[in-house]
Parts: structure tokens; sequence; C-alpha cells
């Protein structure tokens, strides 16, 4: 089966910023991607002048969230590195069952790699120095600087979103027939992985190689 692979633009962005990127973006892939009646609700994101459409489904939001919470989480524990999510689709076929076993295999027809660098400040000074007032106090250079770098993220989110929406006009006869199941998506799995350096993502391309999907992060 081909499986078409979509590489998204690396964003980078702060910690308090995560959540909403990538709710956004997944929530943004699975509404293009889903299976017939879907109730859209609309969103705005409360950090950036952006609009974007979920499928109104409690249980995909749920397991959005949730593997978001397990991002951050990650990002927390391994810092100064880069950090990606890969959300695949897949059809899921029987294979020869053997004596003790009922074999399921997973046959990939899609994957979203998204790609974010998590900006680390340094923690501000605990001790009472006479310098401490440039800490709490950056002043307007480092505000016009912060928003500076906002306006560079939102028009960057933006460039990810024509992305996507460029890649499923483009990627249709990959497509699998809709699977006779119940909810909003196609069968899927998000992983997680990071690295700090250049080869970013060629462990996870080599797994897929010999093992035929990502490795799931425990």
């Amino acid at each position: 089966m081909n499986c078409e692979v979509c590489q998204l633009k690396e964003l980078d962005v702060e910690y308090f910023e995560i959540g909403e990127v990538l709710r956004c973006i997944l929530h943004t892939i699975f509404f293009h991607r889903a299976l017939g009646l879907v109730r859209p609700k609309d969103v705005d994101l409360e950090l950036f002048e952006i609009t974007y459409v979920q499928c109104g489904d409690v249980e995909l939001e749920k397991k959005v969230d949730e593997k978001i919470d397990q991002f951050i989480d990650r990002v927390e524990k391994h810092p100064n590195k880069k950090n990606q999510i890969c959300l695949s689709f897949f059809e899921v076929k029987n294979k020869q069952a053997t004596w003790f076993t009922h074999k399921v295999e997973h046959l990939y027809w899609e994957q979203w790699y998204i790609n974010l660098n998590v900006a680390q400040h340094p923690k501000p000074h605990s001790g009472k120095s006479h310098h401490s007032k440039l800490v709490l106090d950056p002043g307007e250079s480092a505000s016009d600087e912060r928003n500076a770098r906002r306006a560079t993220l939102e028009s960057s989110l933006h460039e990810v979103l024509f992305q996507i929406i460029k890649f499923v006009n483009e990627k249709k006869d990959h497509i699998p027939l809709i699977p006779n199941m119940e909810g909003v998506s196609f069968p899927y799995e998000i992983t997680i992985s990071s690295s700090s350096d250049s080869a970013f993502g060629m462990d996870m391309f080599k797994r897929m190689l010999q093992t035929g999907h990502p490795t799931m992060l425990s």
C-alpha cells in the first residue's frame, strides 16, 4: 500500500503555546480526513488570530488532549530537544492466525509529522541583586521582541494550515475505502519522539522500515 507522508513546517514555540498549536494542527488534519457526517465546531485560538474547525466529537477531542499532555510532559523531561508528533492513519487487516494468536496488521496509508522547536528560557535569578530589575522589568525592547516573535509564529502557523489543505486537496488516490465502523475518524495513532541533533526523525524512519509502523513511546 502506498503511504503518503507530509512533513509539516517546523514551528518555533514557547512552552505555554504548545497546547494551542498542537490542538489547532491535529484537529485541522482530523477534520479534513473525517469520515461521513461530522458536527463542525469553530474554535478561536486565544493566543493567535486564527480560527480552526474541529469535528465535534468528544471522544476524539479527549484523545487528542491526552496525547498533547504526554507531549508536554516529554518536553519537560527532555528540554533542549526538538520534538515531533506523528499522526498516522491506517487500515486494519487480519493476518493468518496461528495456534495461539490472532494477528492484526496495520497498513499505514498516510502520516503527518508535526515538528516543534520549543524555546528554553533561563530561570530568573532568585538572589536579591541590584541587577534583578533587569529580569523583572524587561522593558519595551523585550516586549517588542515577544510581539514580533508571536507574529512570526502566527504567520508560520497559517502556513502550516495552508500546507495541510494543499496536501489533502492534492493527495486523494491513496485513501482507502471508508471502513464499516463507528466514529468520525479512520483508524489512527499518534506517536511522539524527540532528538537533539539534525538527524531528528531518521531513527523513527528506520524503525518504520524495520517494523512497518512507528514505535510507540511509553
